[in-house]
């Protein structure tokens, strides 16, 4: 899994062109949305890694779309490294569906702790060194609704370090405006291709450092010049 770090806003695309970049590499050329998914979900945990001592705790703050499937795959990776783990969950596990509830039953048969959340948050997210931002994606619109501006505030007043994926929670992917409340994150690690979000507007003040990962896509799905360098 290749990660990049410079130069990134040259490559900078609206949402919509990386969803159908995910819709051209599923349907025209079979690319599974599970692999998709898992190739996302290991990039972002080795970034993860990168962030943490050795047996550190991690909170995984998972959201009610695919965007909690890439935190659930993160949480399974993290706990094979030996990281202590907890899930904390905007909705009920039997609220997921595809590729996410796929995930979420991963991690339920490794008995990794899954916290729902209720208002207050769960004792057990009080001694995270990293919290996993996997609560909102990139096609947020308009202004949020419970619980997830309780959630964006719990994160930011938590104190531990927080990785963000694909986009800081609440940043809107294309104007970098925000929607009601956002993720202030040290690290964002974005998929496919960078959102212009991150690059304009509030982004560079709530993304931190921006780190790009190919996910596996096929080379031919890129727009015209914004295809990934070599090695």
């Amino acid at each position: 899994m290749r990660l990049y770090r410079q130069d990134l806003d040259a490559l900078a695309v609206e949402s919509s062109v990386v969803r159908a970049m995910d819709r051209a590499a599923i349907e025209d050329f079979g690319v599974p949305g599970a692999v998709l998914m898992e190739n996302a979900g290991a990039a972002a945990a080795e970034v993860a890694a990168e962030m943490l001592a050795p047996g550190a705790r991690v909170l995984v703050a998972a959201g009610a779309g695919n965007n909690a499937g890439d935190g659930f795959v993160i949480a399974r990776h993290l706990a094979n490294r030996g990281y202590g783990v907890d899930v904390l969950t905007a909705v009920e596990g039997a609220s997921y569906s595809g590729d996410a509830a796929t995930n979420f039953r991963v991690i339920e048969k490794m008995r990794l702790p899954v916290h729902t959340w209720k208002g207050p948050a769960p004792a057990a997210a009080g001694g995270a060194e990293l919290i996993v931002d996997a609560l909102l994606g990139t096609g947020l619109k308009g202004a949020l609704r419970p619980p997830y501006p309780e959630m964006i505030a719990f994160v930011n007043s938590h104190g531990a370090r927080v990785l963000a994926v694909d986009i800081p929670s609440g940043l809107d992917g294309d104007t970098g405006e925000i929607h009601t409340a956002v993720v202030r994150a040290a690290r964002t690690v974005t998929f496919a291709l960078p959102k212009k979000g991150l690059f304009i507007g509030e982004g560079p003040l709530w993304a931190g450092e921006v780190i790009l990962a190919d996910i596996g896509m096929p080379r031919a799905v890129y727009p015209a010049g914004k295809a990934l360098p070599g090695p």
